[in-house]
């Protein structure tokens, strides 16, 4: 069997599994469930001290598929809401009961360094094994300086990473919203600051949908709605290039990474680590399958580990860093060719009129007198896009096959037709 355990910012983990600061993780029956489930870790839900805390009614709005599955959810929920004591004393109870589990304390404070400090050394002492900043959240917070007001200006993350890096003797995960232009200028600031790890991605700041009816944003609150933070499956995309952008940036080399962004299965957790994450943090799957998710994540990537031949996770981390490159690097005389299976090819015309009308008209059809369609692929017209694919309802029917050729690998700095030559 596959070994799942993983070291993140010193800490030790019997599995990359945890899940993220949310509602899952906001009161200790919640976490002995999860950990219960399997879990190796949770994020505590944040804890701030002052203003006060008030959440609103309701909180979510989603983001769904035709069949009503759910692709994302925008939720406006702050922080906790319930008393600073009171989940301390339930930290340190969790931790006394399950010491072969994470906690790491998510915080959040207005722009002081007092206030900063004094909050993580209480946190501190309840025994969490570390604390993760939240310069994040994208609504509710950031109009009070706190959120996404500090997690889009590098300054004050370095300033913040430091305050509380100088205030606490354990490992500190800094936070980092995706609501800003380059990830590397927060993961940047916070390795300056002292962070051991970053975490990313936080929400997404999104409005989710509105009510044609009301003529107000969902969730509506008495009417009115909001922006808020988006987060499932969605956002998987742009969670897995930020967390590749700072793998492969030798600016922010040394510092941890836990990757958090539409984590619903194994194969989404193979992807983020052989991206360079050390350990993962899951919220949104959770939310809409509970927490026995946990178990068909951690037997598949086992399965995919011994399939593969990863004894560890550190045989597989980061493989794919050296593989994802940016666009002027890949090869421009590498072609490849759409081949459809005729056995397989049920003759919807998807591919047909995806190509004909958006494409390339590369894809042509034959009647036969007894009405069957038949559909195939002019050569020299196709580009290799991979739209028919991608559109195809039948698994593996068009297939992509490379064209072979004995052309050098040839990059578009080097190309004859770029005006500007090697750069």
């Amino acid at each position: 069997m596959a070994d799942l355990r993983c070291t993140i910012a010193g800490i030790e983990s019997i599995n990359p599994f945890w899940l993220a600061s949310a509602p899952p993780t906001d009161k200790y029956s919640n976490v002995v469930r999860a950990f219960e489930a399997g879990w190796g870790g949770v994020v505590w839900k944040t804890l701030g001290e002052d203003p006060p805390v008030i959440n609103m009614s309701s909180r979510y709005g989603a983001h769904l598929g035709s069949n009503r599955s759910v692709i994302g959810i925008n939720n406006i929920e702050l922080i906790s809401d319930r008393p600073l004591d009171v989940n301390l004393r339930e930290i340190e109870q969790v931790r006394q009961e399950w010491p072969d589990r994470v906690i790491i304390g998510s915080m959040m404070a207005q722009i002081d360094e007092r206030a900063w400090k004094e909050l993580a050394i209480k946190i501190a002492a309840s025994g969490v094994h570390g604390i993760e900043l939240n310069l994040g959240c994208p609504h509710g917070m950031c109009e009070r300086g706190m959120g996404s007001s500090i997690g889009q200006v590098p300054e004050m993350i370095e300033q913040t990473t430091r305050w509380v890096c100088e205030a606490v003797d354990i490992p500190v995960f800094t936070k980092l919203t995706p609501n800003i232009t380059n990830i590397l200028w927060g993961a940047e600031a916070a390795k300056a600051g002292g962070a051991q790890a970053v975490s990313l991605i936080n929400t997404v700041n999104s409005v989710i949908s509105v009510d044609l009816d009301a003529m107000a944003p969902t969730p509506t609150v008495d009417g009115k709605g909001s922006h808020g933070g988006y987060c499932g499956s969605a956002v998987k995309p742009i969670a897995l290039h930020m967390v590749a952008e700072i793998a492969r940036s030798p600016e922010t080399q040394g510092i941890d990474i836990s990757a958090i962004g539409g984590i619903e299965n194994w194969r989404d957790a193979a992807e983020f680590i052989s991206l360079g994450a050390d350990a993962l943090q899951v919220c949104t799957a959770a939310m809409l399958y509970g927490f026995r998710i946990v178990d068909d994540m951690i037997a598949g990537l086992s399965n995919f580990m011994d399939e593969k031949g990863y004894k560890t996770i550190d045989d597989f981390r980061g493989l794919a860093v050296k593989n994802t490159v940016d666009w002027n690097e890949l090869n421009m005389n590498f072609d490849t060719k759409a081949f459809i299976d005729q056995e397989a090819c049920i003759e919807c015309g998807r591919c047909h009129i995806a190509c004909e009308d958006t494409s390339h008209q590369a894809i042509t059809f034959d009647v036969a007198k007894d009405g069957q369609r038949s559909f195939t692929v002019v050569d020299e017209d196709c580009v290799g896009c991979n739209l028919c694919a991608l559109i195809c309802p039948v698994p593996d029917c068009i297939e992509m096959r490379p064209v072979k050729n004995d052309l050098p690998y040839l990059t578009w700095p080097e190309h004859p037709k770029n005006p500007l030559g090697e750069m």
